[in-house]
C-alpha cells in the first residue's frame, strides 16, 4: 500500500508485542497496518474482529 508517506510517519500494531509502533519496527508479517494515525493502531484488533464477525454473519 502506497499512502505517498515516508515509512516512518505510519503506525503499526505490533502482534508479537501487542503494542503500537511507529516507522520501522518488526517485520510486516508480525504486524498490522500501516495507519496514518496511533489511534487507528491501537484499535487494529478491535476492527479486525468487527469484519470477522461481519463475514461470518453473512456466510450464516
Amino acid at each position: 500500500m502506497d499512502l505517498g508517506l515516508d515509512g516512518n510517519d505510519l503506525w503499526w500494531y505490533n502482534l508479537r508485542t501487542q503494542k503500537v509502533e511507529q516507522g520501522q519496527g518488526d517485520p510486516n508479517s508480525e504486524r498490522m497496518g500501516p495507519y496514518l494515525t496511533r489511534a487507528e493502531a491501537e484499535t487494529a484488533l478491535e476492527r479486525a474482529q468487527a469484519r470477522t464477525e461481519a463475514w461470518d454473519a453473512e456466510d450464516d
